[in-house]
């Protein structure tokens, strides 16, 4: 994708949550990947917290971190699949004003070139709630390489042209 030298990376805030009910910060492989690609990128991480599979307990976390002027983006890993403690997409639905469906989309071709068919099992999704973006991805660590190397490296690189999201914060609480 191309970067315009000519123009001034902008680093983002970005929280990043773990979904699940069985990481600990000691196991964390996912998250730890993503703050690490967030970091190397030149973003900061706003805040990290690790989060249980429970729709009002994400969905009070995602609100608090959306009504933060410090946090400019979320990102979740976790808690996107087909079973019935995977509720990651369910709480965003709680949050967000609008959906942002070419994400989940683009994710699983993504990952379809890495894990075949199997991609069909994710729930990938990315919403925009009050200004803030938010993107879930799967919990594995080869999910959030997919993810953000393949997508939000891009994206939230105020370089990339032809557009990327970082060009609309300015615009997006318009009415």
């Amino acid at each position: 994708m191309p970067i315009d030298e000519s123009l001034a990376f902008v680093p983002l805030h970005i929280a990043v949550a773990t979904v699940s009910d069985t990481r600990v910060a000691a196991n964390d492989t996912s998250g730890d990947t993503l703050v690490a690609r967030l970091s190397t990128a030149g973003h900061v991480l706003a805040a990290r917290t690790i989060i249980r599979d429970e729709v009002p307990a994400l969905v009070a976390q995602l609100n608090a971190w959306i009504d933060d002027p410090a946090v400019d983006v979320i990102i979740t890993t976790g808690g996107t699949g087909v079973t019935g403690r995977d509720v990651t997409p369910e709480a965003l639905d709680q949050v967000i004003e609008k959906p942002i469906p070419g994400f989940g989309e683009l994710f699983r071709w993504l990952s379809f070139q890495s894990i075949g068919t199997s991609t069909i099992q994710s729930r990938a999704c990315a919403g925009l709630a009050r200004g803030t973006y938010i993107f879930c991805l799967p919990g594995s660590t080869g999910a959030v390489k997919d993810g953000w190397d393949g997508i939000l490296a891009s994206q939230l690189d105020a370089r990339h042209r032809p557009c990327n999201f970082v060009e609309l914060i300015p615009r997006l609480r318009e009415r």
